[in-house]
């Protein structure tokens, strides 16, 4: 009723006629009661509508039960629909996630300026797709953060997601071949994060598997669509014959787009674009962009399991291969089977010349 006191720990072991600490054992599962107890004050606790309090159990053990999720990426391209959605969309896996364990999850988003990471009391962190250098890992281990990453940091061995990179890499390089493209060239962010020196890596083995000359762009992340413009453009300038480009980040791929329409070349027709995130830009660009299926709610839930793992100190695999990633085929890769014929003529008369 209206006003009605919240029962107590005291009151359950008065109505089930045992200690108050042998309430709060039965109730939380640790020492030694008996099964009949156990049963008994979990009865009478649901009759009487007692809850325990979560703030006194927190203080008690010590944690907060609260994680962290921490975007690593610049403002430039996380902040905008495309790694906000990349975000967000871990962010909603990994709440749910955390919530069947109990725990609450605090995001952590990109800004301008230094994070407040050391006010945050979070029991653990997951760090999206961290750089080689990333200062927000390197601050929440100097705090002796438990860390999980979501991809592989560069240079370090901490326990991860694998988003499996390098097959996305081969997954576009080899959709775009089957698509007529003879000419692809790579655009990459600048920094040294995972998805990067895998898609590297991924194009060199194609390169040398095709007989063709690598050709590797690098922009700016803190860019954004103009870094992916302008480097569409500088590439285009010194090499006409590119017809395709596999941009990694969406951002960038966007920009690119943008860069072929300023110049009157059309998508797919003369230039193919294809980049490696699935999310709201890939799918709203014009024409819609080729793209890969990272299956990140599965990424994300492994993600929070491995951590809630290594913070019980259960003995666990420290890496977790994600689901094989699926390439989603859209306009901007898609000739018309015309079109593929006249560039399989074009090799053939090359192969004669």
């Amino acid at each position: 009723m209206p006003g009605a006191a919240r029962p107590t720990i005291a009151d359950v072991a008065r109505a089930a006629g045992v200690s108050r600490t042998t309430v709060s054992h039965a109730l939380n599962g640790i020492g030694k009661v008996d099964p009949r107890t156990r049963e008994r004050v979990a009865k009478v606790a649901a009759e009487l509508g007692y809850h325990p309090s979560l703030r006194a159990q927190r203080l008690r053990h010590g944690q907060s039960r609260t994680i962290g999720l921490v975007s690593s990426m610049p403002v430039a391209v996380a902040g905008g629909p495309s790694r906000l959605g990349f975000f967000m969309e871990v962010a909603a896996a990994a709440a749910e996630t955390s919530l069947l364990h109990g725990y609450a999850l605090v995001l952590v988003p990109p800004v301008e300026s230094g994070t407040p990471l050391d006010s945050l009391d979070i029991d653990g962190a997951i760090v999206v797709e961290p750089d080689q250098d990333d200062p927000t890992t390197k601050r929440l281990q100097a705090r002796g953060v438990p860390i999980v990453t979501l991809a592989r940091q560069p240079g370090t061995d901490l326990p991860h997601v694998d988003l499996r990179a390098r097959l996305v890499g081969r997954l576009l390089l080899d959709h775009l071949r089957e698509q007529g493209a003879r000419h692809i060239a790579l655009l990459v962010g600048s920094s040294h994060r995972n998805s990067y020196v895998d898609a590297i890596d991924a194009y060199r083995e194609f390169a040398d598997r095709h007989g063709i000359a690598p050709l590797i762009v690098t922009a700016d992340e803190s860019g954004g669509e103009e870094a992916g413009c302008a480097a569409a453009s500088a590439l285009l300038d010194e090499h006409p014959e590119v017809d395709a480009i596999c941009a990694t980040v969406d951002a960038f791929a966007v920009g690119v787009v943008r860069a072929l329409t300023d110049r009157g070349l059309r998508v797919p027709a003369d230039i193919m674009v294809a980049t490696r995130y699935d999310g709201l830009r890939a799918r709203t660009c014009t024409p819609p962009l080729t793209a890969i299926d990272l299956h990140l709610g599965q990424a994300a839930a492994g993600a929070v399991e491995l951590l809630l793992a290594n913070l019980k100190q259960e003995t666990t695999p420290q890496v977790i291969t994600n689901p094989k990633p699926v390439l989603i085929a859209r306009r901007s890769t898609m000739r018309s089977p015309g079109e593929q014929q006249r560039d399989a003529g074009d090799d053939r008369e090359q192969l004669h010349q």
